[in-house]
């Protein structure tokens, strides 16, 4: 099947739990957590839930391990805690959670990035992976990253990640 095909039958519509990492932010401050809440309804896609958990390791990993677990959605959306300064722990911690990474998402974003900030875009440890059965991509939490990494990487191929993780496994043929 070729990629075509996988996107013709990928589902047009899924939903998604979006979670904003501060520890400064409240709901009313949180402009990137709603701008990808607000781009995905636009796009036809669901909101499933969102939160903001604090950038602190333990909180992160709690939080997002009690997420991850939860019914009702494909995608998860992480933003924020992506850069190298100390608080800075999701790529760390999902790491952990991690049971297949996709490398391509970060190295996508930061070719991207780059083209628009330059040499600065490699502080950015923007990562993807499924956990739990769920795509999980995290990006920086600026507007401007969030907005890239919507409109260049997630709204794109979002329908065609979730189709490919719940396609089914073909049986092994013999030689």
């Amino acid at each position: 099947m070729g990629l075509e095909q996988h996107r013709s039958v990928a589902p047009r519509r899924v939903s998604v739990f979006v979670v904003t990492l501060s520890d400064t932010r409240d709901a009313s401050a949180d402009t990137s957590g709603q701008w990808i809440r607000d781009t995905l309804q636009a796009a036809g896609h669901r909101i499933a839930g969102s939160c903001i958990l604090r950038e602190d390791a333990q909180s992160l990993e709690s939080g997002l391990a009690e997420i991850l677990v939860q019914p009702g959605f494909d995608v998860v959306i992480v933003n924020g805690g992506t850069g190298i300064a100390p608080r800075d722990r999701a790529p760390d911690v999902l790491a952990r959670l991690y049971d297949r990474v996709l490398p391509g998402f970060g190295e996508l974003f930061r070719a991207l990035s780059y083209a628009e900030i330059g040499s600065a875009a490699m502080l950015s440890r923007a990562s993807a992976g499924i956990a739990r059965g769920k795509i999980v991509l995290s990006v920086p939490g600026s507007r401007a990253a969030v907005r890239l990494a919507l409109d260049k990487l997630i709204l794109p191929e979002i329908g065609h990640l979730v189709g490919e993780l719940r396609r089914p496994v073909e049986p092994e043929r013999a030689p």
